[in-house]
C-alpha cells in the first residue's frame, strides 16, 4: 500500500494476521527494496505483526532529489510507523536499515522494543565515506547499471559469486531498478554516518549481527560497536558477507530468533 508521509509517497506492507502480537518492523539495505525481507517475513509471519517498507527513492517508494541525511530517514521511518499504527517494535534494518535503528534507539528509545542491527557499522571513517562518493560518480557516469558487478562483488563472498546461485540474481535486479536520485540520496547520508560517539545511549534489547566476511561491516567494527551499547549482543554468522540474511538465510534466521525469543520471553508479548 501507499502511505504519504515526510513529504513522501512511501509503498509499504502491513501484515496483521498474529493479532495482538508484537510489532517487527523491516528495513532494507541501500539499493535494496523491501523484498530482501521475503523469507524472513514467511518465517515470522504467524508470530508477528509486521512493518516493511521501500526507503526513499528505492522500491516502489518515490524518490525526491536529495541530499537524503539519517534525521530525515529516521523521522520517515517514525511517521511510518505512526501512519501505519505501530507503536512499538522490533527494529531490524541491515545496513543502512540497521543505521537508521541505532538513530531510532539513541532518539527514539519508547518505539523499539528491540534493535537488530545487521551488517551496520555505526561510524563513516574517510575511506567508507570515499567510497560511497564513488558509487555516487559511477551511477551518475554509467547509470545504475554500472554498479551492478562491483556491488555484488562487495556484498557476496567469493564463493556465492563463483556459485552465482539465484539470489544474486534478485539482488541485482535490486540493484538495477533503484531509482538514481534514491540511490544517490542515501549514498550521501552514509557519508556522514556518525553514531558512535551515542549509541551507548541505546538502552533497548541489542544484537549486532554480520556475515564473518562482511567487506564494508567486518566483525571486529560491529563487535566494537556491540561493546558499546549497554547489554548488547554481537553475533558473527559464518559463510556470509554483507547481505547476511540472503547470503546465509538459516544461520542467519537462527541467531533472529532467539534474540526474538530472548527478549519476547523477558517482557511477554
Amino acid at each position: 500500500m501507499k502511505v504519504e508521509v515526510n513529504g513522501v509517497k512511501f509503498n509499504c506492507e502491513v501484515i496483521d494476521a498474529a493479532k495482538g502480537r508484537p510489532w517487527i518492523a523491516l528495513s532494507h539495505a541501500l539499493a535494496n527494496n523491501m523484498t530482501l525481507w521475503d523469507d524472513v517475513v514467511m518465517a515470522l509471519r504467524q508470530d508477528y505483526r509486521i512493518l516493511r517498507y521501500d526507503q526513499r527513492g528505492h522500491g516502489q517508494t518515490e524518490a525526491v532529489p536529495g541530499p537524503y541525511t539519517f534525521p530525515m530517514l529516521i523521522e520517515d521511518a517514525v511517521q511510518l510507523m505512526d501512519a501505519c499504527g505501530v507503536d512499538k517494535a522490533h527494529w531490524i534494518g541491515l545496513s543502512i536499515g540497521g543505521m537508521i535503528g541505532y538513530g531510532l534507539g539513541i532518539e527514539h528509545p519508547a518505539r523499539l522494543r528491540s534493535l537488530v542491527a545487521c551488517d551496520s557499522r555505526p561510524d563513516a571513517p574517510p575511506d567508507y565515506a570515499a567510497y560511497f562518493q564513488s558509487r555516487i560518480d559511477k551511477a551518475r557516469a554509467k547509470g545504475m547499471d554500472g554498479v551492478v558487478d562491483s556491488t555484488i562483488e562487495r556484498w557476496f563472498t567469493p564463493e556465492t559469486v563463483g556459485r552465482n546461485p539465484p539470489v544474486l540474481n534478485k539482488v541485482r535486479t535490486m540493484i538495477r531498478t533503484t531509482n538514481p536520485l534514491g540511490h544517490e540520496g542515501c549514498c550521501e547520508a552514509l557519508k556522514t554516518l556518525s553514531f558512535g560517539p551515542r549509541i551507548s545511549e541505546i538502552s533497548v534489547p541489542t544484537l549486532v549481527i554480520g556475515g564473518a566476511k562482511d567487506k564494508g561491516a567486518p566483525p571486529e567494527i560491529l563487535a566494537a560497536a556491540a561493546a558499546k551499547i549497554p547489554g548488547a549482543k554481537h553475533a558473527v554468522v559464518p559463510d556470509a558477507g554483507h547481505i547476511v540474511a540472503l547470503e546465509n538465510p538459516e544461520g542467519f534466521m537462527a541467531r533472529l530468533e532467539e534474540s526474538l525469543g530472548d527478549v519476547d520471553g523477558r517482557q511477554g508479548s
